[in-house]
């Protein structure tokens, strides 16, 4: 089975030139039936990663680009009334895909906001007085521009936590950059082949959930969470007044998951301590709720949990 993955990652190469973890974090969170959160700047090829993911598994895409005057119904759909027939029907949104591009999302009132948290948790939409179940495989792909702040509405902590992972997205290497620019200029990209189906991206999360993780390493993970919360049972007493909220439970069942995808991406078939390392910022950064004093002084999510990794003992 990761053979599929090498495949895959080799076509999606076709279209996709570097940006190795943004596909990465599509795949974990796909497989894992997580949401990813990307945030950079416009022009690094997140919206070509998901379209070109989308072919590439013959799976569904809906890009909604989202702005200030947006309304919910715009996104889920809504009852609409047939004069003709003198009766209502339900007008599906674009919701309804398996991949979800949410651009901007940070652009969108709180309204809207919610709607696609809901639907992200739930799985399913209700319109009028009927549910309606969305389709599986599902998963959102939300942007945001860290940039431009006027015209925008910032993630509630509550909402953020609905993300599996956070991925700050930066940008290629010279050479990456060369060769972007060379095949761009002459409109040379070419279309990934669908590789993959519904049936074999299941029987892949499956595998995943089969990987092993020894209970040593999930009390590793758990240690991680809790040094969040009670940092002074850890030997870091002053990192209490930097946080005002550690990573909530969600977030320790997202780095369980989430460890066991990306050891089964690298091709193993057990989770080690590297493993739990390499995600800890993507999946615990956006929980965790700095307080004034931090931001203040220009702490990080990223360097708190350096100060974590440091401190907490490795099995």
């Amino acid at each position: 089975m990761h053979e599929a993955i090498i495949r895959l990652k080799n076509e999606l190469q076709k279209a996709l030139i570097g940006q190795e973890s943004v596909v990465d974090a599509l795949l974990i969170g796909l497989f894992t039936q997580g949401h990813i959160l990307l945030e950079g700047v416009p022009g690094l090829a997140k919206t070509t990663a998901i379209k070109a993911l989308s072919r590439a598994l013959g799976l569904s895409f809906k890009r909604l680009q989202f702005t200030p005057d947006l309304l919910p119904s715009d996104i889920l759909g809504a009852e609409v009334y047939n004069p003709k027939e003198r009766d209502f029907y339900i007008k599906k949104g674009p919701i309804f895909a398996h991949l979800i591009l949410a651009d901007e999302i940070n652009r969108a009132p709180a309204k809207v906001q919610s709607a696609l948290l809901e639907a992200m948790q739930e799985r399913q939409v209700t319109l009028g007085s009927e549910s309606f179940v969305l389709p599986e495989p599902f998963l959102v792909m939300a942007t945001q521009n860290p940039i431009e702040q006027e015209g925008a509405y910032a993630l509630p902590e509550a909402q953020l936590d609905r993300f599996m992972m956070k991925v700050e997205v930066g940008y290629g290497s010279y050479e990456e950059e060369l060769l972007i620019a060379q095949i761009g200029s002459k409109n040379l990209w070419q279309q990934p082949r669908t590789l993959l189906g519904i049936e074999e991206i299941m029987r892949l999360g499956e595998a995943i959930l089969r990987i092993h993780c020894d209970e040593e390493v999930e009390r590793y993970m758990v240690d991680l969470v809790q040094a969040t919360r009670e940092p002074e049972h850890y030997g870091l007493p002053k990192l209490k007044e930097k946080l005002r909220y550690g990573a909530s439970p969600r977030g320790t069942i997202d780095l369980f998951k989430a460890t066991k995808a990306l050891a089964f991406l690298k091709g193993k078939d057990y989770v080690s301590p590297v493993d739990v390392a390499e995600l800890l910022l993507p999946v615990l950064g956006h929980r965790l709720t700095l307080s004034y004093a931090a931001k203040a002084e220009g702490i990080t999510p990223r360097s708190i949990l350096e100060e974590v990794l440091g401190a907490v003992k490795i099995p």
